[in-house]
This record gives C-alpha cells, structure tokens and sequence, in this order.
C-alpha cells in the first residue's frame, strides 16, 4: 500500500492482527530484508514494513534521518497507531532512535539494531571506506551516513520505551558505541550477537526472530 507523509509517497506492506509493530530497514535496502520475520510476526502483531524516502517503492526524496523519523512519525499519526513497538536495522535503528527521542510517549517498546549515534560510532576501517565511497559517488544516501547522525548521550536518556539494543561481534558499529547506547538509554538491555557481522543476524530472519521474539 502507499501513504503520503510529508509531500512523499512511502510503500508499506500490512500484515497480521494485534498491537502495532513497525520494521525500518537499513540503507538501501528495502522492505523485504524482513519478510521473514514479518510473516513469523503477524500471528500477534499488526506489522507495518515500510520503504524509506528513497528506497524501495517509496517516492525519491530528499533524504536525512530527521526527515526519515518525521515520515515515520507521520505514518503513525496517519494510521493513528497506537503506542507502536519499533524494531530499526541500522539506518533503520537511528531512525527509531530518534523517534524514541522526540516522540517518547508514542513508543511502546523499540529494538535497535545495529545503529550508531555518530559516524565517528564506525568502525575506523568502515569510515575509511564510506569516505571513498562518498567521494566517489553523490549518491545522497552515502553521503548521509557520511556525515549523520549526531545524536547526544543527554538525548538518548528521553527515550521511555523498554529497548533492546542488538549488535553483532564483528560489526561494523565500534563496539565503545554499542555500549554507549544501552549506557545511556534507561531501561535498555543489550545483546551482542556472536560470530556476527553488521547484518547476518538480520539477514537470518530466524536467528533475529530468536533473538527478539522474548523481548517483544
């Protein structure tokens, strides 16, 4: 299905019956990363797998995490969701974080995967190579994880949903900044997933559906 938030048209896929669930994917990626889990999901949850401005079927837009997390905050306002729980895989992550943050009593419990709060969160290999890219390409998307986010210790201790903040060992996410984000997030607990890089336990939707399914 298709909603306009924010003059932009964003694809969506429904599914399922319960309290409302919403999955962010990461960058360039598109809602299918979850269909897995999404199926898996739908037996207690009312889940909404959206494309991103400028990813999947959605509407070519500018592109930023602000304006990624006021579409999604519009979605929910549109839908009139209620308290939605929601699960953001590393673009996807900072986005529900920022969400969390600025819309702290719309959130019922938020899992963030992956996510950084600043590109100094990198790993130094990984900035390397973003950097490259950058210059090479003016792709807005590589440029956006170039040089967003900057999200503050001070701003993640707003956050009032009950979080579960996922990492794998071998992320490209330095680990100081994983840490840094449970730290500061009251009611947060945290999970590194062994033997895993940036994305794999995503990828595996079972082991991701393991992995959250006792939290939600």
């Amino acid at each position: 299905m298709f909603i306009t938030v924010n003059q932009v048209q964003l694809y969506y896929v429904k599914s399922g019956h319960g309290p409302a669930l919403i999955l962010l994917h990461g960058n360039g990626e598109d809602h299918h990363l979850f269909d897995l889990l999404r199926r898996e999901l739908s037996t207690r949850y009312t889940v909404y797998a959206l494309d991103s401005r400028r990813h999947g079927l959605s509407q070519e837009a500018p592109v930023s995490y602000n304006l990624m997390m006021h579409d999604v905050a519009a979605f929910i306002r549109r839908l009139q969701l209620e308290r939605a729980t929601v699960l953001g895989f590393s673009d996807g992550g900072i986005v529900a974080l920022l969400l969390a943050i600025h819309y702290p009593t719309r959130i019922n419990k938020l899992v963030v995967a992956g996510a950084n709060l600043t590109p100094q969160g990198l790993r130094r290999s990984a900035r390397a190579l973003f950097a490259v890219s950058a210059n090479m390409s003016h792709d807005p998307l590589i440029q956006m994880m170039r040089n967003e986010p900057n999200i503050s210790l001070r701003a993640l201790k707003r956050i009032q949903a009950p979080t579960l903040v996922l990492a794998g060992s071998r992320d490209l996410i330095d680990r100081k900044e994983t840490l840094r984000i449970a730290a500061n997030i009251p009611n947060a607990t945290l999970t590194i997933v062994p033997h895993a890089n940036h994305s794999s336990y995503i990828r595996d939707n079972a082991q991701l559906l393991h992995l959250v399914q006792g939290f939600l």
